[in-house]
């Protein structure tokens, strides 16, 4: 298909139809198929019923595809250069950022504790700080994703984390270090919500999963090498030059994380109406705005009050912010692991640095399950259940404690399935807000900004390291969380047949108008449909 300047089809659906024609190219793109004369009752289960109808349709989708069999070569090339670029830029860079941040509980275990002199729930505490830092620095981004150029705001901050982490090493007391904790947290806040507010603007929502389960392996290999380079820093650094093994590793962490953030100035392309790259061209540009279009993305228009309306009048916020929240409480407290080996005693720091490595590995294999399993298989919600089921066990195991050592073992090597979910979840949210690019800013940054805040005090009720390694009430937290979180899924899922079907007959009557517009011989028996079909209230009851 050319690549043309389209209409913006809202004022077209609401003008006179007589006054703008669309041009061939621009009706094929809001082109829709009338839905099926019967519908079983398990079509409620599948997320892309509606979607199929209005986004090329379903042709020939089998789970070993990298591309959608309805992308034309010129997206495969196109799609082929956001992998090479935008998707190996993010895993990197989330490994460095998970590299900081896992090395806190390598560092507690490895000298940190006895160095600085942390006692009670000093673990606890610097998590906290981290958090709070995180969630005072999203807030100002729910106004300014859309407003500033992502090509600088992410690298910049990649290297602005980098130095806060390379001050960590020169820590003597608590307080300092919780001072270092906080600033970190402010920097590397808009990243996640920013990462994928980027993959929605260039990726359609069933390909975010993919791209995101790959940004999300970074998660994984962080905190692997966390631990295995803490083991080797701690064997081979410790004391060199008058400075402690773990203080070594937050200056390793840095000499990794700046060059990072420096190379992101030349590969982070930003969004398609903000574009400064030097692989990236206009023409990939356009290409990225016709595939939003076809898909239903709105277009940036500015910020607008009626945004607050929308926020404060639609399902998504309240929805989507409490679903957020389980899943950030879903997950136990990772560092349980390595404290359960300390407090055996059986083993060495560096045999516990090593052993720490193995569920962050074990994730890598849980986000090709859940992330490629969910878009190969087209069931998000299948596979937010089963990662949730999955720790849901795990944490219950945990809870009741008196079991066998490899009860246990097999309990913390399966926690990391509670965020394995991570990217088809915000992939998900991206989809349902995927209308206005505005409000999804906003809607996204503030449903990240208050799933966050609840851990700022949800470790201090249920996560004391005093507690450790038992942990009780935090066992028996997470597991009623992801048994809540599995039902909660279908509420989502609920809401979002509602919503997209609602876009349907938008479309629909939208395509009606075109089709009359552009007087095309063989469209009568189509438009007839239509005028059946949009007939019908865009409220109307009845199932989704």
């Amino acid at each position: 298909m050319s690549q043309v300047e389209f209409h913006d089809l809202n004022e077209f659906a609401g003008s006179d139809k007589r006054d703008i024609t669309l041009s061939s190219d621009e009706i094929e793109l809001i082109a829709v198929k009338p839905l099926p004369q019967k519908r079983r009752w398990y079509k409620f289960f599948d997320e892309y019923e509606y979607e199929d109808l209005y986004d090329g349709g379903k042709k020939e989708h089998k789970w070993y595809h990298w591309f959608d069999p309805n992308d034309t070569p010129e997206e495969r090339k196109y799609i082929i250069k956001l992998d090479l670029i935008i998707t190996i830029y993010c895993f990197v860079s989330y490994w460095v950022k998970n590299l900081d941040q896992s090395n806190v509980n390598n560092a507690y275990v490895t000298g940190m504790q006895e160095d600085l002199g942390l006692k009670g729930n000093a673990l606890t505490d610097l998590t906290v700080m981290y958090n709070v830092g995180a969630v005072v620095g999203q807030l100002p981004f729910i106004y300014f994703f859309p407003k500033v150029r992502m090509d600088l705001v992410i690298p910049g901050l990649d290297i602005i984390w980098g130095l806060f982490t390379l001050a960590q090493y020169r820590a003597k007391s608590q307080g300092e270090m919780m001072a270092y904790r906080f600033l970190i947290g402010l920097a590397e806040a808009p990243f996640f919500p920013g990462v994928h507010y980027v993959l929605g603007a260039w990726f359609k929502s069933h390909e975010i999963q993919r791209r995101g389960g790959i940004f999300y392996m970074g998660n994984a290999l962080g905190s692997t090498t966390a631990g295995l380079l803490q083991a080797s820093i701690y064997k081979h650094l410790d004391g060199h030059n008058g400075i402690a093994g773990w203080r070594w590793m937050f200056i390793i962490d840095a000499i990794i994380t700046i060059p990072i953030g420096i190379l992101g100035f030349i590969l982070w392309p930003g969004t398609p109406d903000k574009l400064h790259s030097i692989f990236l061209t206009e023409k990939d540009a356009a290409i990225a705005k016709n595939r939003a279009r076809r898909h239903g993305l709105g277009a940036p228009k500015g910020f607008s009050w009626k945004i607050l309306k929308q926020l404060f009048s639609s399902w998504h916020l309240p929805v989507l912010a409490f679903w957020d929240i389980l899943f950030w409480n879903s997950s136990a407290l990772h560092s349980g692991f390595i404290l359960w080996l300390q407090a055996l005693g059986t083993y060495s720091k560096e045999q516990i640095n090593n052993y720490s490595a193995i569920p962050p590995a074990l994730l890598v294999a849980f986000l090709f399950i859940v992330c490629f399993g969910a878009d190969f298989f087209r069931s998000r919600w299948f596979f937010l259940c089963l990662s949730q089921l999955v720790n849901a066990i795990s944490a219950v195991i945990l809870a009741i404690w008196t079991v066998p050592d490899s009860a246990k073992w097999f309990a913390f090597m399966v926690q990391y399935t509670a965020i394995a979910m991570s990217s088809v979840m915000y992939g998900w949210i991206n989809s349902c807000l995927r209308f206005d690019d505005e409000y999804r800013s906003t809607v996204l940054t503030i449903v990240n900004t208050l799933a966050q805040q609840s851990t700022v005090w949800t470790p201090l009720i249920f996560w004391q390291t005093s507690d450790a390694p038992r942990y009780y009430m935090g066992y028996v937290f997470s597991s009623v969380v992801s048994f809540t979180l599995i039902a909660w899924t279908f509420v989502v899922l609920y809401f979002y047949k509602r919503q997209e079907k609602d876009y349907y007959y938008k479309r629909l009557h939208e395509y009606e108008i075109a089709l009359q517009t552009y007087n095309s011989e063989d469209s009568s028996e189509f438009v007839q449909q239509a005028d059946d079909f949009t007939e019908k209230s865009l409220g109307e009851k009845g199932s989704v």
